[in-house]
């Protein structure tokens, strides 16, 4: 049977985690399927080893289109599969996104239990607790790919530009972020179009955060030249659900 790269339902009797497929080395595989259910103890654990970063960054995108259009099919959810990552976990992307309520990453990108070690901090600002999870994720779990993900109309980056051009100030620790955002918003080229100019700045900061991390963490660096994970910068619009990755 001719196996596809897509997901496999994870309520058959012996499935197989997207990570074995981009395993497999021929392209077909014979899938054996029982006449009564696995019990967990006899389900597989998912197994992580070759999938490469581009291969990740697909798995995202068919995800996010998925979710665009409404046809999610809301993966990795069974108890089977729940049950099957008790003794360990394998996911195939690091997101480092905002805090936001309306981008939680598991759902934009239509993925499940296991599937995404996701980091959030307002803005993807970086700081000790946030760049030790990433290097946890690409030392200890072996991930190939790491997104900072960046949104439409971010409050952070909006409380920065206010902040910046002397509108507003900002109280408390707010004030960390605005002083780690800053920069950004600052090395944005001035725009008289307000919307224009946040999605600019919330770009910008998205670039600076997946710059800055491998600048900050030599964990990450070395990884990175080895080729054993990639960092990749996106933004996510909130009226379509769309995902669109940075040059």
């Amino acid at each position: 049977m001719v196996i596809s790269l897509e997901r496999v339902n994870d309520s058959e009797t012996a499935a197989l985690t997207r990570r074995t497929l981009f395993g497999l080395t021929a392209g077909a595989a014979v899938l054996a399927v029982g006449t009564t259910p696995a019990s967990a103890a006899t389900a597989p654990a998912p197994t992580s080893t070759t999938v490469t970063a581009a291969q990740a960054w697909q798995l995202l995108v068919k995800g996010n289109t998925r979710f665009v259009t409404g046809h999610q099919t809301h993966p990795d959810e069974s108890l089977q599969w729940r049950e099957s990552l008790v003794s360990a976990q394998h996911p195939f992307a690091i997101i480092l996104s905002c805090v936001d309520s309306r981008v939680p990453p598991e759902l934009v990108f239509d993925e499940g239990f296991g599937d995404l070690f996701v980091i959030r901090a307002a803005g993807e600002v970086l700081d000790s607790s946030v760049i030790g999870s990433i290097e946890y994720g690409v030392e200890h779990l072996g991930v190939p790919l790491i997104v900072v993900l960046g949104h439409e109309s971010c409050g952070a980056v909006s409380a920065t530009i206010d902040v910046v051009h002397g509108t507003a100030t900002a109280t408390g620790d707010i004030s960390m972020l605005v002083r780690s955002i800053e920069p950004a918003v600052r090395a944005t080229p001035a725009n008289a179009d307000a919307a224009a100019f946040l999605r600019a700045c919330v770009a910008e900061q998205t670039r600076r955060s997946a710059s800055m991390l491998q600048e900050r963490s030599s964990i990450v660096r070395d990884a990175v030249a080895r080729n054993a994970v990639q960092v990749i910068s996106a933004t996510y619009e909130l009226v379509t659900g769309k995902v669109t990755r940075l040059t």
